[in-house]
C-alpha cells in the first residue's frame, strides 16, 4: 500500500531524532563508551529496590541492577523484550497475515504507548489534515470525539444497532464516492473508520464476525484504514471470541489499539499499537517529540509479571477478570429489570463495562442526569456526551465496573423515580 497519501502534513514532516537513535543504539551494546546522550547517572537515583506482591501471593523482585534500568531513559518504541513478548501474544491471539510481509508492504510492528488514549490521539494526528473526511461509529466514545474535533476534520457518523456498526448503512454512506476515486490524487474519500469492536463505549455493543468481514471488504473497496480501538477485547463474556480486524488484514490497513488498563492497571498508563510498520514508525517519530518513551518503570514491572505468568497465566488472569465483570453485568441487568422495565430500553452487552439505556418519553436526559440525579447522589452520563454534534439525547450510560450490586439497585431505583417525575 501507498501509506504516504494517508499521512497528515505534520506527520509527513516529522524527521528522526538522531540523539534518540544514537542513545538507543548505544543501550543495545553495553560495551560501548556512552558519551553521546544526556542520560543521568543512575547511581544517584534514590530508589534502589522494589518488591511487589502478586494476587497469588508470590512476589516480583526488582533488584538494584534492574531498578537502574527501570528508572532510566529507554527506547522510544518500547523495551525490546516487552515488544517481543507482545508480538508473540498478537501472533497467538490474532495471527495477522502481515506478520510475514516485508516492512514496505505493511509488516506488522508494535510500539508501546502511554495508554491507548494517547495512542489513539497520536494516530489521529498522524492521519488527519483539516477538511479530511473520517468515519466514526455513532454513538462514539467522548475521548475519541474530543481528540478528533480540534483537528478540523469532517466527522461522518455511521449508524449502529445492538450488533455495532451496520454494514449496509456504511455502504450507503460510501456510495457518495466511486471506488476508483481512491486512485486519484487529492481525493476526498474517507481516510479511516474508527471503531470499538467489542463492548463499545458507550453503547456496549459488539460487532459480529460477519459484520467485520463486510466492513473490511468495504475498506478494501474504498481504500480506507481501520482503526481498531479494542480496550475491551479481553472483557468478552462469550467463550468464543469473534475474529479481529487485525486477523483479517491482508493489506496492512488496520491499526489496532490495545491496553493493559482494563486487565492489569489503568494507572500504569500502558498500551500498545499494532499495525503496518510504515505507520507505526511515524507514531514513534511523534513519541520522540512528546513523551520520548512510555514510562520505563511501568514497562519493566509489566514485563516481569508477563514473563512470570507466561501467556497461559495472563489468559487465566483475564478469565477471572472477565468472570467478575460478567457477574457485575448480570447484577446491573437485574437492577434494570427490577426498576426500569417499562420506563427504558437497553441491550444486553456481551463485552465491556457499560449499559446503554434509552429513556422513554424524554428527548434530552442532560438536566435529569447532570443536575437532578447528582443531587440525589447518583452519577451517570447523559447520552449527548457521546455525540459528535452534542445533539440532545434520550440515552444514559451506566457502568457496572465499580459499584456494588446493592449500589446499582439503589441507583436505578433513584433513576426510575426521576424518570417518573420528569415524564
Amino acid at each position: 500500500m501507498d501509506y504516504s497519501r494517508f499521512l497528515s502534513v505534520v506527520s509527513a514532516a516529522r524527521k528522526e531524532n538522531i540523539l534518540r537513535v544514537a542513545t538507543a543504539l548505544a543501550q543495545k551494546n553495553p560495551s560501548i563508551i556512552m558519551i553521546s546522550g544526556g542520560m543521568p547517572n543512575p547511581n544517584y537515583f534514590p530508589f534502589k529496590t522494589a518488591s511487589f506482591t502478586v494476587e497469588d501471593g508470590t512476589t516480583i523482585e526488582i533488584g538494584e541492577a534492574l531498578m537502574k534500568r527501570a528508572l532510566q531513559y529507554s527506547a522510544t518504541e518500547g523495551i525490546p523484550e516487552l515488544i517481543s513478548w507482545l508480538e508473540d501474544l498478537q501472533m497467538s491471539l490474532h495471527n495477522p497475515p502481515t506478520a510475514k510481509y516485508s516492512p514496505d508492504q505493511g509488516q506488522m510492528a508494535i510500539c508501546i504507548t502511554p495508554g491507548s488514549q494517547d495512542a489513539l490521539s497520536k494516530v489521529f494526528d498522524m492521519l488527519v489534515n483539516p477538511g479530511d473526511n473520517v468515519l466514526l461509529e455513532d454513538p462514539s466514545y467522548s475521548g475519541t470525539v474530543s481528540a478528533l474535533k480540534p483537528l478540523g476534520c469532517n466527522i461522518i457518523k455511521v449508524p449502529s444497532d445492538k450488533h455495532g456498526i451496520i454494514p449496509k448503512a456504511l455502504e450507503e454512506i460510501l456510495s457518495r464516492w466511486k471506488p476508483e476515486d481512491s486512485k486519484k490524487l487529492n481525493n476526498n474519500l474517507p481516510k479511516f473508520l474508527c471503531v470499538v469492536p467489542n463492548g463499545s463505549n458507550p453503547a456496549g455493543t459488539s460487532l459480529t464476525a460477519d459484520r467485520k468481514k463486510k466492513i473490511y471488504q468495504l475498506a478494501r473497496c474504498y481504500d480506507f484504514l481501520i482503526i481498531e480501538d479494542d480496550p475491551y477485547y479481553f472483557l468478552q463474556f462469550e467463550k468464543t471470541k469473534a475474529p479481529t480486524f487485525l486477523s483479517m488484514d491482508v493489506d496492512g490497513r488496520v491499526i489496532r489499539c490495545d491496553t493493559f488498563s482494563k486487565i492489569l492497571s489503568s494507572g500504569l498508563r500502558l498500551g500498545f499499537l499494532t499495525g503496518p510498520k510504515p505507520l507505526i514508525d511515524r507514531i514513534v517519530l511523534h513519541l520522540q517529540t512528546s513523551s520520548m518513551h512510555t514510562n520505563t518503570f511501568a514497562q519493566i514491572l509489566v514485563l516481569e509479571l508477563l514473563q512470570k505468568w507466561g501467556q497461559k497465566g495472563l489468559l487465566e488472569h483475564i478469565e477471572r477478570v472477565a468472570a467478575f465483570y460478567r457477574t457485575q453485568r448480570d447484577a446491573m441487568l437485574a437492577a434494570a429489570d427490577k426498576w426500569l422495565t417499562g420506563l427504558a430500553d437497553w441491550y444486553v452487552p456481551t463485552a465491556g463495562i457499560f449499559l446503554w439505556i434509552k429513556i422513554k418519553g424524554i428527548s434530552d436526559t442532560y438536566q435529569m442526569i447532570m443536575e437532578d440525579a447528582f443531587e440525589k447522589g447518583v452519577s451517570l452520563v447523559p447520552g449527548l456526551s457521546f455525540s459528535t454534534d452534542s445533539a440532545p439525547s434520550s440515552y444514559v450510560r451506566a457502568s457496572y465496573s465499580f459499584a456494588s450490586p446493592d449500589q446499582m439497585d439503589q441507583a436505578f431505583q433513584t433513576l426510575a423515580e426521576l424518570i417518573k417525575e420528569t415524564v
